[in-house]
């Protein structure tokens, strides 16, 4: 069984014991979003950690639309408590990648691909650059944002 799900349950117990409600709503919500992931498709499975880190990710990055959300409709007090609810989640999740170590890997990458190619690679390349760059990024950077830096590399 995923290590981080059972993490995930442990700290839900801990903060149920400790009447800590706001925390206890997010890891419920985040055990169901696991819980509905392991059951989609034709058979029920079991999730491995990377997963359900995916998984973690996807609604922190839920909850923080929901937050950009709520407060350009001025609804600051809705926001706050979005912000607060991905900040929970991001505990869990691997440490996000600064941009001057996003910038050098996905140098890397270029330089691989580089290598295959036996040129250095342009616009038409940016696909297999990104799918070198996310292997190595591994859930430590969002996908945009690699996106933007891989493009500003090969065309610059």
């Amino acid at each position: 069984m995923a290590e981080l799900k059972e993490k995930l349950r442990a700290d839900l117990s801990a903060a149920m014991k400790q009447r800590d409600t706001a925390v206890t709503g997010v890891l419920r919500m985040a055990l169901a979003a696991v819980g509905k992931e392991e059951v989609s498709g034709k058979q029920q499975r079991e999730l491995s950690d990377d997963e359900v880190l995916k998984v973690l990710s996807k609604e922190a990055k839920k909850r923080d639309e929901a937050s950009e959300a709520f407060r350009s409709a001025g609804r600051a007090e809705q926001a706050d408590s979005e912000a607060s609810e991905a900040e929970v989640l991001r505990r869990y999740l691997p440490q996000q990648l600064s941009d001057d170590e996003l910038s050098s890997l996905v140098t890397e990458a270029i330089a691989e691909v580089e290598a295959e190619l036996g040129e250095r690679p342009g616009m038409k390349q940016m696909g297999q650059v990104m799918k070198a760059a996310n292997a190595k990024a591994a859930g430590r950077a969002e996908g945009g944002k690699v996106a933007g830096i891989v493009k500003a590399q090969l065309q610059g």
